[in-house]
C-alpha cells in the first residue's frame, strides 16, 4: 500500500495573476485592483478555453472566458494571510508559512548607511541607488560604470536589491561575490531585503545586453516548509523556473532553470515523462516581470493566451496518479497606477483525471491550504498553517 493518494502533484504558480481585490486591498492602496478582469477588459475578452473548461470563470467571470457548465476542476479563490504582497511572501505561504513581518521595499532608494557599508566591504563605489527598469538603468549608467568600475545598484517595486555590472569590467565570479556580501548585509532586520540579484550585462554603450548569468540570492525560509518535509521523507521536489531561488534551495531535490514562460511549460511537460514520486513546482515569472511591472496589459493578455494554449499538452500527459494545481502568488494589475504588485485574491484550480467533474471549494483564508493539501497527500508532517482540502476532492 502506497503512503500517498496521488503519486505526483504538479503545482503551477502563474506569477502575479490575481483575480480581484482582496478584502484588505485598501490597506495596501490597491482598492479596485483586478489583474485578470482588467486585462480581459483591455483585450476585449481573453481567449483561454482550456483553463475555462477547468472553471476559471466559475470563480469570477472573466470577459471572453466562458463559465463552464460542468467544470473539470475544483475551484475557488484564496486570500493571502501574510502581511506582504511580494513573490517570496506568496510562495512561502503556499508552502505552509505565515509571514508576519513584511520584507521592505525602497521607493526612494536604499539608506545611505547601507550604501556606505556596501562600498566599504566591496571596495567599489556605487551609482544609481534608485527604483528603475534594469534595461533602462544600464543604458543610463552603463558607460559611467565601464569608465569607473562603479557598481550600478537599483531596486524595483519588489523588496529586491539589484546589482548590474559589465562582465568585461567586473568578472562574473567577482559580481557573485559582491552580491553575497550584499546578501549578508541586507539579511539584517534593519533592512529585510527579500532578494539580492546579480544582473550581469555585456556590449557597448547604446547596445548593452543583459546575459543569462543572472543569479538570485534569496533569504532562507525562516521555518521548515512542506518542501523540506517531502525531501526529508524521500519524496522528489522538482523546482522549475525560479522556485529554487525563492526557497534558497531548501527542500529541492532537482532544479530546472528556465528562460521564459514557454520554456517553463516545456520543463513541466517533460517532468511528466520522469519516473518520480512527489512534487513538481513551476513558477511562470514573465506575467509579473515582463508585463505586470511594465504595465503592459496587451503583452500580459497574449502571454496568458499562450499559457492556455499549452494546457492540452499537460492534460494529455496526465494519468490518474497525477494531481494538477494552478494558482498565483499575488496580483500585479497592469492597468493600476505605479509599478507595484497588487493585493488580490488568487485563483485556485485543482484537476485530476480521477474526478467526475469539479465543484466549488470554500474560499481559502490562506495560500497555505495548498501546502497543507500537498503534505496531506504524501502523509508527511503538516505545516503550522493551512487546512487540507484533499478529502473534498472526489
Amino acid at each position: 500500500m502506497s503512503n500517498y493518494t496521488y503519486k505526483r502533484v504538479h503545482l503551477i504558480v502563474m506569477d502575479s495573476v490575481g483575480i480581484g481585490e482582496a478584502p484588505d486591498a485598501e490597506l495596501f492602496n490597491d482598492k479596485g485592483s483586478d489583474t485578470l478582469g482588467h486585462i480581459a477588459e483591455h483585450m476585449n475578452g481573453l481567449n483561454m478555453p482550456n483553463i475555462g473548461k477547468l472553471g476559471l470563470s466559475n470563480i469570477k467571470e472573466v470577459k471572453g472566458i466562458e463559465k463552464a457548465e460542468k467544470p473539470l476542476a475544483y475551484y475557488t479563490k484564496m486570500q493571502e494571510a501574510s502581511v506582504g504582497k511580494d513573490t517570496m511572501t506568496g510562495h512561502w505561504e503556499i508552502m505552509g508559512l505565515n509571514i508576519d513581518k513584511p520584507f521592505k521595499t525602497y521607493p526612494d532608494g536604499f539608506p545611505e548607511k547601507l550604501i556606505q557599508r556596501l562600498e566599504a566591504e566591496t571596495g567599489r563605489t556605487i551609482i544609481g541607488n534608485k527604483p528603475a527598469s534594469g534595461t533602462e538603468i544600464i543604458e543610463e549608467l552603463g558607460k559611467e560604470h565601464m569608465e569607473t568600475g562603479a557598481l550600478i545598484v537599483y531596486t524595483s517595486a519588489d523588496p529586491v536589491l539589484q546589482i548590474a555590472a559589465h562582465e568585461d569590467i567586473i568578472p562574473i565570479e567577482e559580481q557573485y561575490k559582491i552580491c553575497e556580501i550584499a546578501r549578508e548585509i541586507t539579511k539584517e532586520e534593519e533592512y529585510l531585503v527579500g532578494r539580492v540579484i546579480a544582473r550581469p550585462f555585456v556590449g557597448e554603450p547604446g547596445a548593452f545586453k543583459r546575459t543569462s548569468n543572472r543569479h538570485d540570492y534569496a533569504l532562507k525560509p525562516f521555518d521548515r516548509t512542506v518542501m523540506n518535509e517531502l525531501k526529508d521523507s524521500g519524496f522528489d521536489v522538482i523546482a522549475i523556473g525560479k522556485i529554487s531561488d525563492i526557497y534558497n534551495g531548501e527542500g529541492v531535490t532537482e532544479s530546472i532553470r528556465t528562460k521564459h514562460n514557454m520554456h517553463g511549460m516545456d520543463g513541466l511537460v517533460e517532468s511528466f515523462d520522469k519516473d518520480f514520486t512527489g512534487l513538481s513546482f513551476l513558477n511562470l515569472v514573465d506575467f509579473d516581470a515582463l508585463y505586470g511591472h511594465r504595465r503592459d496589459p496587451e503583452g500580459y493578455g497574449k502571454a496568458l493566451e499562450e499559457f492556455d494554449a499549452r494546457l492540452p499538452e499537460v492534460f494529455e500527459k496526465m494519468t490518474e496518479d497525477d494531481l494538477l494545481i494552478i494558482t498565483a502568488d499575488h496580483g500585479n494589475d497592469p492597468t493600476a497606477p505605479g509599478t507595484d504588485h497588487t493585493r488580490e485574491y488568487v485563483p485556485l484550480l485543482v484537476y485530476s483525471k480521477r474526478f467526475d467533474g469539479g465543484k466549488e471549494l470554500p474560499i481559502s483564508e490562506t495560500f497555505a491550504d495548498i501546502g497543507a493539501t500537498v503534505a496531506d497527500n504524501f502523509n508527511v508532517d503538516m505545516p503550522k498553517f493551512g487546512q487540507s482540502f484533499l478529502t473534498k476532492l472526489k
